[in-house]
């Protein structure tokens, strides 16, 4: 059905709505191939920060947790804190590296979710990045600590 109507639109004259048509396909495909590979990128990198995090004595309690308007990639106890974990793979840093990536926006999505997740009132909670570099066989792990604050008003989270 596609190539008759690009068939037809070449015949009418039409050289644009017919590359417009074999464009839009080729990014659909371009769209989908690397969603597929950021998502097996990012489940690496989680996996990988878990079992980071677990060497160092840390509890994995969650994992992708999700709440209205954010989602955490892990939760986990550090001794009595509760940590909320952003969780940043990236393969180079062309684009920045990987902790540049959480940026206000994100923090705020990630304090919005951590205000739903279950806990007893007074756990004092802390908000990290586990940031990776490189691909499966050859990475670099950076665990910062308090990346950044919660609004403790806003969201009553206790601090």
């Amino acid at each position: 059905m596609e190539l008759s109507i690009r068939l037809f639109d070449l015949a009418a004259g039409n050289l644009w709505a017919a590359l417009d048509a074999v464009s839009e396909r080729w990014l659909r495909r371009q769209r989908d191939d690397t969603s597929g590979a950021r998502l097996r990128l990012g489940s690496f990198g989680e996996r990988l920060a878990a079992r980071h995090l677990r060497r160092r004595g840390y509890r994995i309690v969650a994992r992708n947790f999700r709440a209205p308007g954010g989602e955490i990639d892990l939760v986990a106890l550090d001794g009595g804190t509760l940590v909320f974990i952003e969780v940043k793979t990236r393969t180079d840093e062309r684009f920045g590296t990987p902790a540049e990536a959480v940026d206000e926006d994100k923090q705020n999505r990630i304090r919005v979710a951590a205000a739903g997740f279950p806990r007893r009132r007074g756990v004092p909670t802390r908000f990290d990045i586990v940031a990776i570099l490189g691909r499966p066989g050859a990475y670099r792990v950076e665990h910062l600590k308090n990346a950044f604050a919660p609004r403790q008003r806003e969201l009553g989270i206790a601090g």
